[in-house]
């Protein structure tokens, strides 16, 4: 028992800058851990009832939250994994096929994912998947380092029109509209 891992998930835990800071609050705050990754912090202990009450507090003042529903958990960890695979990775691991990325990664048939998902946030894991994509390509739209092909290509398109198509249809812009006002949204609040 005492090599085992445990991770606690942890909600909002979206960018690298956060796992920074959880890092920081925890090494401050004299708390033992193995890692920080997106939405997660594992250990190598089981964590007391006092420790995890600490680190309540910490995320809570942080702008984070401890999950500890299974439900929640899982929907925290496909976030995760499709938000890491979108805005963060060089080799998109997934090859256009994000039902078995997610399944194998977590452990759980995808059809099960797929209607805990709906069920809990009210939209499909495609739509969710759609949307980390839009935004991804707002991001690369206002770096102005890409062509538009080349984001298409980037996040796996079919075509620079197909990427056009739903852009408008998640925006209410063109691609080269947004260019103009270049606004975006946070990634936890999609």
């Amino acid at each position: 028992m005492k090599n085992e891992k445990r991770k606690i998930s942890v909600k909002n835990m979206v960018c690298n800058r956060c796992i920074k800071v959880i890092k920081e609050e925890l090494t401050k705050n004299n708390i033992d851990f193995l890692e920080v990754d997106l939405g997660i912090i594992e250990f190598d202990h089981n964590v007391s009832k006092k420790e995890k009450e600490k680190l309540k507090n910490i995320l809570k003042r942080e702008g984070f939250e401890l999950l500890e529903e299974y439900e929640t958990v899982i929907i925290n960890k496909i976030k995760s994994l499709i938000i890491e695979v979108i805005h963060y990775e060089k080799q998109k691991p997934y090859s256009q096929n994000f039902s078995e990325y997610l399944s194998s990664n977590i452990g759980i048939e995808y059809s099960q994912l797929s209607k805990l998902f709906s069920e809990t946030e009210g939209k499909t894991i495609e739509n969710y998947i759609i949307r980390q994509r839009i935004e991804r390509a707002k991001e690369l739209l206002i770096y102005n380092e890409l062509t538009l092909s080349e984001i298409s290509y980037d996040l796996e398109y079919s075509s620079p029109q197909h990427l056009s198509r739903q852009f408008k249809q998640i925006t209410g812009l063109t691609p080269t509209e947004f260019k103009k006002i270049g606004i975006r949204k946070k990634l936890d609040t999609i």
